[in-house]
């Protein structure tokens, strides 16, 4: 799945308390991207890489994507990482923090929108390197319910919270 789009699931699943815990929700739902791919995109946007070859909407070569992304993206898209980090930060403030769980969602809907041939999902590393066969979130048929289900979802939300906000006034 794109990263805004873990990036707003995350802030409506875990982040609607208030905007500070939104924005905190929404960063953990991206934080698995944007860790391994960000500063690869920036050198590549600054010229300090190689652009891979684009074909339209098709990924592009896995040859053409250094090392560290795969490294990185294996530690970012683990659930055991996840709960290991989840963990020491409750330990740390004494309380689960719990907008971090966004980053769990976001490993979690990749197990099944991701195949196995474009960056499988490794949710059990350093464990195992299992990874399931799933539907590419590219493909229409889980982009289009994708956008519809978060339009949905936050005009439901905007729609009551703002209610709840006039019967407070």
């Amino acid at each position: 799945m794109d990263f805004v789009s873990h990036g707003l699931w995350g802030g409506i699943a875990f982040g609607r308390t208030n905007r500070r815990s939104f924005i905190l929700a929404a960063a953990c739902g991206m934080l698995p991207d944007l860790v391994p791919f960000g500063p690869w995109r920036l050198a590549v946007f600054l010229g300090l890489a190689q652009r891979p070859p684009h074909h339209g909407w098709e990924p592009p070569d896995p040859w053409s994507i250094p090392t560290y992304v795969y490294r990185l993206y294996d530690l970012t898209h683990s659930l055991v990482v996840f709960l290991a980090v989840f963990a020491v930060i409750s330990v740390l403030y004494r309380k689960p923090i719990w907008e971090i769980c966004a980053w769990g969602l976001h490993v979690s809907m990749d197990i099944f929108t991701h195949s196995t041939r474009f960056f499988p999902t490794p949710f059990l590393w350093p464990i195992s390197s299992v990874a399931v066969d799933g539907w590419p979130w590219g493909q229409s048929a889980i982009f289009v319910p994708n956008v519809i289900l978060l339009a949905l979802l936050y005009a439901w939300f905007w729609r009551h919270s703002s209610g709840a906000r006039r019967r407070r006034s």
